[in-house]
């Protein structure tokens, strides 16, 4: 009971709170416009296949929640919402679904809601095999979310912030479960090396988590007498952890999260080489204090704007999205020009319809 009244508290500060103060770096991104694009709003594709499935776009409802009786309707409206608008949803860690089988419906539920499309699992990183094949189970997943919280961990007075064993736990959950396993940052971001280590133990999707989205310190301390303020900016922001993960070039997708609200941050996320984008914050709070129809007509929005962006930098499809030329300026390129990220090379682009380098 503990851990489901933790639930509900996460989610009355997380919606208290709203918008993040700290900076996710995509301001800093700026994506060049085409006055003769030649490409027409109707020529936009903004499909992709996700986990062997296909989405109208690249974006997922990220874990939000699940595990107390009073979320079951956020998830399942949430569910509703993803199947109508042909979008990805994980679910919120299953942890208290695996302790008490009555809350199990409030996971279930979106499955149930949302029978083909893409969902994903959620546990914490240090999960057994058992657990998480248990987790999958639960909601016919068909991938599981395995998440990093170590600085929530550390202040929270329920933490558990040992994830010493976390690498070879990983290796033994990727090596022994039957769909794909992500990585997932809940707000503090990734680095390169980071994500170098997880690719070690064959993780090949990374959900970044970037600083800049919800942020589970300051959730802690509204919920505690003795607060840290100090971790409070802690992190790396969302477009640096992004930047960093495209400079290994490794055979790996990333999910741009971490404080993305805007068509304008999803379409500069894709063009930079997220494979996808997801949010949580902007979607919690419009199904909680509005409806089923608002949430679904402000993700067609979101499309919508990404359809728009497309025509004014000139690509049709998400593939070319990923070839136009966009500029990294501001604190964003000071701290990967320190960490050895070519970013001229994304402003040297010449993509389908730029033959500017050769003017």
């Amino acid at each position: 009971m503990k851990r489901q009244k933790r639930k509900l508290e996460h989610l009355k500060y997380s919606l208290e709170m709203g918008k993040s103060a700290c900076d996710t770096g995509f301001g800093d991104v700026i994506l060049i416009h085409q006055s003769v694009s030649g490409v027409k709003l109707s020529d936009t594709d903004t499909s992709t296949l996700f986990l062997g499935k296909r989405l109208e776009a690249p974006l997922m409802i990220n874990a939000i929640t699940g595990g107390h009786p009073e979320t079951l309707k956020i998830n399942r409206e949430l569910a509703i919402a993803a199947r109508k608008t042909g979008v990805a949803m994980a679910v919120g860690s299953q942890k208290a679904g695996l302790e008490d089988r009555t809350v199990e419906e409030t996971y279930r539920v979106a499955r149930e809601e949302n029978p083909d499309g893409v969902l994903l699992a959620n546990l914490s990183a240090t999960c057994t095999v058992e657990e998480a094949v248990a987790a999958i189970g639960m909601i016919g997943a068909d991938g599981l979310q395995v998440h990093f919280n170590v600085p929530q961990e550390l202040v929270m007075d329920e933490g558990e912030p040992d994830f010493g064993m976390a690498l070879p736990s990983l290796k033994r959950l990727v090596e022994n479960t039957d769909c794909p396993v992500i990585a997932k940052e809940v707000g503090f971001g990734m680095s390169g090396e980071t994500m170098l280590r997880l690719y070690s133990t064959g993780i090949r999707i990374m959900d970044i988590g970037g600083r800049g989205g919800t942020n589970f310190i300051s959730i802690e301390n509204a919920r505690k007498k003795f607060k840290n303020y100090e971790l409070e900016g802690w992190g790396i922001p969302t477009a640096i952890c992004l930047f960093e993960g495209l400079e290994l070039g490794l055979d790996m997708d990333i999910v741009a999260s971490g404080g993305l609200r805007t068509s304008l941050d999803i379409t500069c996320a894709l063009a930079a080489g997220a494979k996808m984008v997801a949010m949580a914050g902007p979607f919690l709070d419009i199904v909680s204090r509005g409806s089923v129809e608002a949430l679904v007509e402000y993700i067609e929005g979101l499309k919508r704007g990404l359809s728009m962006y497309m025509v004014l930098t000139g690509a049709r499809t998400l593939r070319e999205l990923k070839g136009v030329p966009l500029v990294i300026t501001g604190k964003t390129a000071e701290w990967l020009l320190r960490r050895g990220v070519n970013i001229d090379a994304y402003a040297r682009r010449t993509g389908r319809n730029y033959p500017f380098n050769n003017i």
